[in-house]
């Protein structure tokens, strides 16, 4: 464990906590001196990390690198044990992560219908009834699931679900879209739609940081890649760049099929 003391998190004038959304981001995602120890093990130990704030980028590594560990620490659902965490200028916590979508590996649903799961969230925003149903309209068919928005949304595939999740995700327009291996074990024919939403996306400006193992899927993804092995940033560069000549021995390792230990 380094053994500086927690660095605190850059505040705005206000606090953080009512900066206006438009003020927020675009920002790039910095990180300083981060680190996570959970049971006396440090799992997490970044030294400096500044994201290119408008490309997609690829979070990759082996199992237990800690990139879902990485995507929970910049959403702020997990407190760091030291270091700082900021979008922009804004430390993180409570007003970046109401700009912030998460999807997870494995899709957690309401008991509800397709549209009404869509809708739950519509209703925390300002609208008509007409622009909620209209908006959910767009999302369904963005999504591919437009003729079964009244069916139960459980009854649904495991390709299905998820792009669910993903629509619902969508639906607060975020700035921030975090996806922790959304295609994991998913039918082709998801994965490919998924993927054209994500690049969507990021040409509407969102930023999108996208954990996958699958190097194709990196490949066809990434502006930027960041490499995680045992907690630690092990390389970060142009996807161009990793892909046609990564620098350290890890992932050239990962990139050739071998195991990294």
């Amino acid at each position: 464990m380094p053994d500086a003391a927690p660095l605190m998190p850059r505040k705005t004038s206000d606090g953080g906590s009512k900066t206006p959304r438009d003020r927020l981001l675009p920002g790039a995602l910095r990180l300083e001196r981060l680190a996570l120890q959970v049971a006396g093990r440090l799992l997490v130990n970044i030294e400096k990390l500044t994201l290119d704030p408008r490309s997609v980028t690829v979070i990759m590594g082996p199992n237990g690198a800690g990139k879902s560990l990485f995507l929970r620490l910049v959403h702020g659902l997990i407190p760091p044990t030291q270091g700082w965490i900021s979008w922009g200028e804004v430390a993180c916590g409570e007003a970046t992560r109401s700009t912030q979508a998460m999807v997870f590996q494995k899709p957690v649903l309401l008991r509800r219908s397709v549209a009404a799961n869509i809708d739950f969230v519509l209703r925390r925003r300002a609208g008509t009834k007409a622009e909620r149903r209209a908006r959910c309209d767009e999302l369904l068919t963005r999504v591919g699931l437009a003729g079964q928005a009244q069916q139960p949304a459980r009854l649904l595939s495991g390709g299905e679900q998820q792009r669910l999740a993903l629509a619902r995700a969508l639906a607060t327009r975020p700035k921030v879209l975090l996806l922790d291996e959304p295609t994991a074990s998913l039918d082709p024919a998801s994965v490919q739609m998924i993927e054209q939403i994500v690049l969507a996306s990021s040409a509407e400006q969102t930023k999108v940081i996208f954990v996958t193992h699958d190097v194709g899927q990196a490949r066809r993804l990434a502006g930027d890649v960041a490499f995680l092995h045992h907690g630690q940033l092990v390389e970060y560069g142009p996807a161009t760049a990793f892909f046609a000549n990564p620098s350290s021995e890890a992932a050239k390792a990962y990139l050739s099929g071998r195991i990294v230990l």
